[in-house]
């Protein structure tokens, strides 16, 4: 893999490792620098990098610089992982908005294809459209869960923005896109029309509230994800520390924290990026990014691997009748977490055949024993049909 367009760690980074404590992540991660290059992957498990763009924020601000959020998360300690870690430095900008999306396109495949996790970290959130365009080539579908206050479908008739990346990921080809769902969103963030658009095209979409009320929820929301996005403007002011984002409402820093490990535990998801940072938020704002990044990949080291064939031959099977239907779910005698299976027509892409289970919790099992059809089975089996 060509890593020529990463630029290295800062050296004042490399003088604050050597006074950190040698059990903190700093002093055990592998680092790119200048000096010794880019670090030897074998074995790594988990990648970040930084991504120095933010040309198509519709707010301008200056150009994102990593150093601070890395030196707070160097000076924490791992958990009882068993995982490697590398931070491989910086994308600048390119040339053209188009050669950095190409730049992170290719590291993000490159990194997959050798089952590493990328984490990114990065400016305008229009890089989640690379970040999905990394899957064009890994022969799937893909779910994206993203974690904003607005949908960001925008107008895909416009040039792409941080505000309208997701409408390119609808009609732009290649079509890898299964399904995408909102989390966290607020009502007076999202147009009317926007809002009709997501039931429209059975798109899932979670409010802050319906969140925030029972957040264990949307575990298998982020279960059945392929790539995650977070938009730190999803966080509230007083939690961020900053007023930059201009809302009071959002997500505190624990309830942010929970949706990262989610992400992290899921063994679908194999990218997951970190957006709208700011070089201003200060000490307070770039700790909890580094608590986000830590949660996440807490959960990435307590991966179950249940998303194998082995592993589904021991889950337990259950048979609701419902009217017509008869729902079929699966149960986990190890984690207990839940499956429902969605039906699929004969004439589906075989792409799909890996969706046929989908996340579920135990609470739709009950209703269902209710005779409550579960609403994410009624989109799924809705999304196939059409």
């Amino acid at each position: 893999m060509e890593f020529d367009f990463l630029s290295p760690v800062h050296d004042d980074l490399l003088d604050e490792i050597s006074h950190l404590n040698q059990q903190t992540i700093g002093a055990n991660i592998k680092l790119h620098t200048e000096r010794s290059g880019i670090p030897d992957l074998e074995g790594v498990n988990v990648a970040i990098f930084g991504v120095c763009e933010n040309r198509r924020a519709v707010r301008k601000s200056e150009t994102p610089e990593f150093s601070e959020v890395r030196s707070q998360f160097y000076s924490l300690y791992p958990g009882n992982w068993k995982l490697k870690l590398a931070d491989l430095g910086d994308i600048n900008p390119g040339a053209t908005i188009e050669d950095t999306y190409f730049a992170v396109q290719s590291l993000v495949e490159g990194l997959i294809k050798q089952d590493i996790l990328p984490i990114i970290i990065g400016g305008s959130q229009d890089l989640i459209y690379a970040q999905y365009r990394a899957y064009d080539n890994l022969d799937q579908m893909v779910n994206l869960v993203n974690i904003d206050k607005g949908f960001d479908l925008g107008d895909a008739e416009k040039m792409i923005s941080n505000q309208s990346y997701v409408g390119k990921i609808v009609v732009d080809k290649p079509y890898n896109l299964f399904n995408y769902s909102a989390v966290g969103y607020q009502t007076y963030f999202n147009s009317q029309e926007e809002i009709e658009l997501m039931e429209r095209l059975f798109f899932e979409a979670y409010r802050l509230g319906e969140v925030t009320s029972d957040i264990s929820l949307m575990e298998p929301i982020f279960r059945n994800a392929n790539l995650v996005g977070l938009d730190l403007g999803a966080i509230d002011s007083a939690s961020a520390n900053t007023d930059y984002f201009n809302s009071p409402n959002g997500f505190n820093g624990r309830e942010i924290c929970a949706l990262s490990r989610y992400a992290g535990i899921s063994d679908k998801v194999s990218s997951f990026g970190v957006y709208e940072y700011q070089n201003h938020l200060g000490s307070l704002s770039n700790m909890l990014v580094s608590q986000i990044i830590w949660y996440f990949i807490e959960g990435v080291n307590y991966r179950t691997n249940e998303n194998t064939i082995s592993a589904k031959k021991e889950f337990i099977k259950y048979q609701v009748p419902i009217d017509d239907e008869v729902l079929v779910f699966f149960k986990s005698p190890v984690s207990g977490r839940w499956w429902i299976e969605i039906p699929f027509l004969s004439n589906v892409n075989t792409k799909l055949k890996r969706h046929t289970l989908l996340p579920c919790s135990e609470e739709d099992y009950l209703e269902a024993c209710n005779q409550v059809i579960p609403e994410r089975w009624y989109k799924a089996k809705r999304k196939n049909e059409v």
